[in-house]
Order: structure tokens, then C-alpha cells, then sequence
């Protein structure tokens, strides 16, 4: 294997450049900015505010818990007095904004097939302006619709399940079910058929809020695996009949369902309104390991996240507009939406098809969500937004962003991105930075609903007294945490209950609390192996290291308890791989470069490089890597929709380079 002596110099000078740049580009606006502010006096410059302390140890103790400075008596569990239920925060919003624009969807004005110069045809649309809903309007249409449902048969406290992407009518549904107290089942649409099939009959539900399209290519395929199912509620106002489903199951358009919600013998008093304490969401995790499991999230556990996650965004109000585009079904945008509905703000519903001019279903001159739409509030997961515009503030979530990436976009979108920390378990909320705070490679200091402490890991090497910086497991406590696992009582161990009466999560996740009280994710328990001659590696601290190495857009560690090394499975950034091979005079397509042996030595020397920088053992470092021409995303099954690895998938995915990699084939 060659070291850090054998490399082209050439190479490592480019790279060395490279960093050098990324670095100056970071720190010229920063400290620019920094000094005009500091100049105009006010608040304080952001410079000082970045430095200010964020969080501090209640007890003085090295492993917490860790509060915000503006919670370090009594954490916050609610945004308004009195507010505390979902329904609520929604009518608050109605009474105080009645007439603003809440919920808004483009025009389809056309549809047509664009041939792509490789002879391949592709659906293109043409999109209109922004058609809007009050929020007097969507509060109607959602009291309507949940009359409907009960009109139907649904009861309080039983089940009801949503599989719908993102656009207004998922947000219609869940208020309308919010208000009748029926617990609202989330299924990602882009889960498959064995995991949507588990978590309705689970879950015992007999209806289902669905589109069209998702019905008609998904669900229609498992309706007889689902006996209990009696109704199918479509969102999409065509057809108006369904003809040819199982006997026993009956088809509504969600317009018909509201017009039965408005006959005077439907219409429901305020008798079966929830408590704060009753089961909002059962949200299932599309999880990176085995089947999904149903997270049990109360109305006070949400009210609690969306009150720490609003503290965190300056100037929240009525002239914030955000655009949903990531599924409502995962925390993060149900969250962000809820906020937004919390202070008045209006959203806009876009896709990853339609977000921007270049999008994949917009036709050639014609604009994207976001050019029509200016959002000024966007949340976003790793590898999935190039956005400009009006955006001031980008909240990132799901996995941490890269130091590299995290300043790119810095840069680019002249606006602030905003790292936050948290899980289903936690209502997406433990640390979002500061939006002044230009450090990168850190998720921020605790939100002032929640707290953090340190636990010691002792296989791992992690310790609350380690220097300079205490080090740990990862534990979330505060009104936030959740109810648990829906029927998974062995999975529950990961809950517990101080003496205080206070929830916690074990997250399973290593942290390092830095002295000006913000969190650095550095490892991850269960991506511990042993290797063969006895070393622990953690591969998800290799991982997190090699992300910063501007030749890789995502890479999986692996490692056999029966071997010696570690490998790795890597999708190279294309541009950056084109011009290695150019360096190297190696010729092809971007897959025949993937597969070129040649090519896979000169990455493997540039991650070594990497790997030596980020002061890596040698026993950490990938010995031999499998490169991939194809990206990993939710649709092709090797990462969540939060984009974190599915191990076993990858593992399956790649065996033969596997074999191939250890036994020399």
C-alpha cells in the first residue's frame, strides 16, 4: 500500500490548493460581514455572538446535562399560553392570520414528452403561479374533512394511516385528524410494499389517506395483505369513481369525504378534542436496519420540539415564506411546517422534480418552484438542494453536513446554514447552531426544550473526562422525547425516566461538547467492529472523516470481524473523479472510470492522503475501495429518506466486491 511519500506531488498540491480555497472563501465574508457589523454597533457584531457560550453544564460536571443559556433553570415546552395541542396551535394561527396566504400549490397548465438528445423521452411540465389557501380557508376545509372521516366511522384514540407526498392536502388531513384526535400513522411514499404492510396491520387501521398515483402504483398491490382496511381516501379530486378494487373496500375523493363533513347531522362539537398527553403521530421510521418501527409521538411532544426549534430562527413571522419539499412523513419537515404555521408564515409546496429551473421535470425555459415561489426558510438533508434566491435561513438536518460542504454552501447561497442534531425519537429537536455561527462540522448547542448529557462508553474509548474535551454517548432528555416504539416493547430500553420524572433518549450517537457548549457528532456505537487482530474500529468515524475529502460525495466503511482491514464502497464526485482521470490520462465514462482498476488505485492514494490528514490509524484507513458511478439515494434503497446508510443493503448490494476485496479475486 503506498504512504503519504509515495503520492504525485502533483496531485497532493491540487488538493492542497483546493482546501486553501474552500478555506479563504469561508472566512473572507464571514470576516467581512463580521467587521461592517461590528462597526454599526447594535446587539453586538456576529462575531461576538458566534463566541458567546451557547450551553453550559447544569451541575458543572464534565457529562452535563447541558442546557441553552436562556433555559438553564426551566426548559420551554410551549410557544403560546394555553396552546397545547396541535389543534390549538392550529386555530391560534386561523384567529390571528385569517386571511393571509397558508398553504399554496402551482397550476399544472401543461404536460408534454421532451425527447433528451440521446433519443430518450422524458415528462416535462409547465407550471402556473401559486394558488393559495387562508389560513381561515384551510382551517374550514380541514374541520370539513375530519367530520368526514368520523362521518365514516372513525373514532377518537383509533388509528388512522397517511401515505401521501408532500403537498397541502397531507397537511389538510393531519390537521383534520388532529382536531377529532385520531393518532395519524405516517408511511414514507417511498417505502416498499413489506413495510407499508407491516406498519397498516400493525397499527390495526381501517382507513387510509393516500394520492392517486401512490394508490394506483403502490398500494393497490397489498390491499389484500391488509384485511382490516375499509376505506381509501384520495386526495386528488379525479377520478370520481374507482372501480375494480376488493370487495369490502370503498374509494372517496377526499372533496367527497368534506362535503359529508358538511351536513349539519356531521358536523362535530369540541367533546373529542385531545389532551397534551395523547398520541398525536405514530411516525414510522423508514429505519436503517430491519423493518420500520412506529414511533409514538404525544401532541406535548411536538408542541415541546417546534417551541425549541422556532427559538433558533431570528425574526420568524408573518413575511417568511418557506417551500416543503421533503417528506412530511419525516420529522424534520412536519416540524418545520408546523413552525412556520405557528408564526403565520406561508408555504409553498414544490418536489425534488420541480425545486429549481435545471429540475428534472421542468421544461426547458420555463421557471421552478423556488424562482416563482422566493422562499426566504428552507430545511434540506444532506445531498439534496443548490438553491439561491431569497433563502435567508437553510436549516440542514439528517446526517451533519460535511466542513467542507457546510462552508460551499455558506458561501454559495449567501445566507446562513443552520446544522441541527435530533431524531424521530427526539420530535427532530436536540441542537440547531446559532445563525450567525460560521463554524463548520458542528450541530450547535442544545435547543431550549431539551438537554444534553455525555454517558461513557468504555468499549469505544469515550469518556466524560477526556481532554480537552468531554466525549460520550449521546443522551437527549426533555418534554420533547417521545412515547416510544408503537407495540415494540424490546425496543424500549432505549427510553428512560430519570428521577425527576424527565424522559430520555439514548441516541446511540458519540458526542463532543466543545467549551462554548455546542455538540460535534464524531462516532456512533453501533458501527463498532472488531477486526481480526483485536483493533476496534468505528466505521461511521472513518466515514465521517473521509466526507471531507472533496473527491467523495458519500462512502460506506466496511469491515469483517474475520479479516485485518477495512474496505470501502464510494460514490466519487464526478466532476472532481473527471479531472483526476484526465491527471492520470485515464480515459472513459464516468461508469467505465468506476470500474476501471486504475482509477480505483489513484482514489485510494488520494483517500489515504485524506485519511493521513484527518489522522486516522492505519488500521482505520480503507485498504481497498469499490467505487460507484451511481448515487445512493431513498428511491434505490441504500439510504433512508434522512439519507443515512442502510448497511445491510449496501452489504448485499456490493458482496461480490466484498469477496472480491478480501479474498483477492
Amino acid at each position: 500500500m503506498k504512504t503519504r511519500e509515495d503520492l504525485n506531488p502533483l496531485l497532493l498540491l491540487l488538493f492542497q490548493v483546493a482546501v486553501w480555497l474552500y478555506s479563504i472563501l469561508a472566512f473572507l465574508p464571514s470576516h467581512f460581514f463580521g467587521t461592517v457589523s461590528q462597526s454599526e454597533g447594535g446587539l453586538g457584531s456576529e462575531q461576538e455572538r458566534a463566541r458567546r457560550l451557547k450551553a453550559q453544564s447544569v451541575t458543572g460536571n464534565p457529562e452535563g446535562p447541558y442546557r441553552a443559556m436562556g433555559a438553564t433553570k426551566r426548559l420551554v415546552s410551549s410557544l403560546h399560553p394555553g396552546v397545547d395541542t396541535l389543534d390549538k396551535v392550529f386555530e391560534y394561527a386561523s384567529r390571528r392570520f385569517p386571511d393571509r396566504d397558508c398553504l399554496g400549490t402551482r397550476e399544472v397548465i401543461k404536460e408534454e414528452d421532451e425527447r433528451q438528445d440521446n433519443g430518450k423521452v422524458f415528462k416535462k411540465v409547465i407550471l402556473g403561479q401559486y394558488r393559495w389557501w387562508s389560513y381561515a380557508e384551510t382551517h374550514r376545509a380541514a374541520a370539513r374533512f375530519g367530520n368526514g372521516l368520523a362521518a365514516l366511522g372513525q373514532k377518537a384514540h383509533n388509528n388512522i394511516a397517511i401515505f401521501c407526498e408532500t403537498r397541502a392536502e397531507w397537511v389538510i388531513g393531519a390537521q383534520a385528524c388532529f382536531m377529532q384526535n385520531f393518532p395519524l400513522v405516517t408511511l414514507y411514499s417511498t417505502l416498499g410494499g413489506p413495510a407499508i404492510t407491516h406498519a397498516l396491520n400493525e397499527t390495526e387501521v381501517t382507513k387510509i389517506i393516500t394520492s392517486r398515483e401512490l394508490l394506483e402504483t403502490r398500494l393497490k398491490f397489498i390491499l389484500l395483505e391488509v384485511p382490516r382496511l375499509q376505506h381509501i381516501i384520495v386526495v386528488d379530486d379525479v377520478p370520481t369513481t374507482w372501480p375494480g378494487y376488493p370487495r369490502g373496500i370503498s374509494v372517496h375523493n377526499m372533496a367527497a369525504v368534506q362535503e359529508l363533513g358538511t351536513k349539519p347531522e356531521n358536523v362535530s362539537s369540541d367533546g373529542k378534542r385531545p389532551a397534551p398527553s395523547d398520541i398525536a403521530v405514530i411516525m414510522y421510521t423508514s429505519g436503517s436496519t430491519g423493518i420500520p418501527k412506529g414511533v409514538m409521538i404525544s401532541h406535548s411532544n411536538i408542541i415541546a420540539g417546534i417551541t425549541g426549534m422556532a427559538e433558533r430562527i431570528p425574526n420568524l413571522g408573518e413575511n417568511d415564506t418557506y417551500i416543503g419539499y421533503l417528506p412530511l412523513a419525516h420529522v424534520l419537515e412536519l416540524s418545520a411546517e408546523l413552525v412556520c404555521v405557528a408564526h403565520g408564515c406561508r408555504i409553498g409546496y414544490s418536489s425534488p422534480q420541480t425545486l429549481a429551473d435545471q429540475s428534472t421535470k421542468i421544461k426547458r425555459g420555463s421557471k421552478g418552484d423556488t424562482s416563482v415561489l422566493q422562499p426566504t426558510l428552507m430545511a434540506a438533508v444532506p445531498v439534496r438542494s443548490l438553491l439561491g434566491g431569497k433563502i435567508r435561513v437553510l436549516l440542514s438536518g439528517g446526517a451533519p453536513l460535511s466542513a467542507t460542504t457546510q462552508r460551499f454552501m455558506n458561501v454559495c447561497f449567501c445566507c446562513p446554514v443552520g446544522q441541527g442534531y435530533g431524531l424521530t425519537e427526539t420530535c427532530g429537536a436536540g441542537t440547531i447552531s446559532e445563525m450567525w455561527d460560521y463554524s463548520t462540522g458542528r450541530v450547535g448547542g442544545p435547543l431550549v426544550c431539551s438537554e444534553i448529557k455525555l454517558k461513557d462508553w468504555v468499549e469505544g474509548g469515550y469518556s466524560s473526562t477526556d481532554m480537552p474535551n468531554p466525549r460520550g454517548e449521546i443522551l437527549i432528555g426533555g418534554p420533547n422525547v417521545t412515547m416510544g416504539y408503537y407495540k415494540n416493547e424490546s425496543k424500549n430500553q432505549d427510553f428512560f425516566v430519570d428521577d425527576n420524572g424527565q424522559r430520555w433518549f439514548c441516541t446511540g450517537d458519540i458526542g463532543e461538547m466543545h467549551p462554548d457548549g455546542c455538540l460535534k457528532i464524531i462516532d456512533r456505537k453501533k458501527d463498532l467492529v472488531k477486526l481480526q487482530a483485536g483493533e476496534y474500529v468505528s466505521l461511521g468515524k472513518v466515514e465521517s472523516m473521509l466526507k471531507n475529502c472533496p473527491l467523495i460525495d458519500n462512502i460506506c466503511a466496511y469491515a469483517n470481524s474475520d479479516e485485518t482491514y477495512v474496505i470501502g464502497f464510494v460514490v466519487p464526485n464526478q466532476k472532481n473523479l473527471l479531472l483526476l482521470a484526465e491527471q492520470y490520462c485515464i480515459r472513459g465514462s464516468l461508469e467505465e472510470l468506476c470500474n476501471n482498476s486504475a482509477m480505483e488505485e489513484v482514489v485510494l492514494q488520494v483517500i489515504t492522503e485524506a485519511a493521513l490528514s484527518a489522522q486516522l490509524e492505519r488500521f482505520e484507513i480503507p485498504r481497498k475501495i469499490r467505487l460507484s458511478p451511481d448515487p445512493w439515494t431513498p428511491e434505490t434503497g441504500l439510504v433512508t429518506d434522512a439519507f443515512k446508510l442502510k448497511r445491510q443493503q449496501l452489504k448485499s448490494k456490493y458482496q461480490d466486491d466484498i469477496e472480491r476485496m478480501y479474498g483477492g479475486k
